[in-house]
């Protein structure tokens, strides 16, 4: 019984007391449950701004309201995202470089919204991302399939490259329109992947060069030859024969050059302004050689001549 009389006594004067904290901070607890009544809930920092005074009722209330429009607002600015029809028709676009801009663009304006109610967000991010990877998934696929096709045109033009390597000094007939029909198989052929596309035409345009470089000796070689056969029947008719002759080639010695320099000058101004492995600088360039092969064969039919007439 002692021991219940006193557990009473403490009891009674816990409550005493509480009554009395109770009574003594009344406004207090006024002020709380009526700031309660507007906005539901207040965090440990807003309760203790409020109870020491250090902010207004009508200051935490503003507050929390504006902070809770924000919140608002950067949900519809996410469920904009998530929820609109352009974003629902991307997911089957198969236009995948515009489409991949576009979207990484949505992903970047929403990170810029900032923080909102969890539960929604993370709903409308999961809509949201569920559309974005569908895409990927989508784009992925396709782009590993012409991956495996640009590998397998890179292997083709290889060989090409490698049947006009086996051109390369041989003496076989007909050696032009083979090049020729390589040189067709070789532009209907793909592309190949990026990384590998200066690197492959370059192969090709040098061993193609190459060919045509052999050809146009061979020719010149044959031309000349006949020249000097031609020439000797030429020098029985008489000097006059052989000196127009001579004055001929002269002036088409002479044409050959200007049409060099024409060439040249204008390929000046095309290598400054175009691309690497631009065709028109590539075929004006074999155009320009030919007719220094062309040049160097007049010049040696001249040299014949005036060997004949020594």
């Amino acid at each position: 019984a002692l021991i219940d009389e006193e557990v009473k006594k403490l009891i009674d004067h816990a409550y005493a007391r509480a009554e009395e904290l109770l009574k003594e901070h009344m406004d207090k607890l006024q002020l709380v449950a009526e700031t309660l009544l507007e906005i539901e809930t207040l965090n440990a920092e807003q309760f203790e701004q409020l109870y020491t005074g250090e902010k207004t009722k009508e200051e935490i209330i503003s507050e929390t309201r504006s902070a809770e429009a924000e919140k608002e607002e950067r949900i519809a600015r996410q469920r904009a995202i998530a929820e609109q029809e352009e974003a629902e028709a991307l997911k089957e676009s198969t236009d995948w470089k515009a489409t991949t801009d576009e979207l990484v663009a949505l992903q970047q304006e929403w990170k810029t919204i900032g923080a909102a109610p969890k539960k929604v967000s993370d709903q409308l991010w999961e809509e949201f991302n569920g559309l974005c990877n569908k895409f990927f998934d989508a784009r992925n696929a396709a782009q590993s399939g012409t991956r495996n096709e640009e590998k397998a045109n890179l292997e083709k033009k290889r060989d090409v490259i490698s049947r006009l390597e086996a051109l390369i000094g041989s003496d076989e007939e007909g050696i032009h329109d083979k090049a020729q029909a390589l040189a067709e198989e070789f532009s209907k052929i793909g592309h190949v992947p990026f990384k590998d596309k200066d690197k492959i035409y370059k192969k090709y345009r040098e061993t193609l060069d190459k060919i045509y470089k052999q050809l146009n000796i061979t020719s010149a070689r044959r031309r000349l030859d006949k020249f000097k056969t031609n020439i000797k029947s030429m020098a029985e008719k008489g000097a006059d024969a052989v000196d127009n002759e001579r004055a001929r080639l002269m002036r088409r010695y002479e044409q050959l050059k200007q049409e060099i320099i024409t060439y040249e000058n204008n390929l000046g101004f095309l290598n400054a302004s175009s691309k690497k492995g631009n065709s028109l600088v590539d075929e004006m360039n074999r155009r320009v050689q030919k007719l220094k092969d062309d040049m160097e064969l007049v010049k040696q039919k001249i040299k014949t001549i005036d060997k004949e007439c020594e």
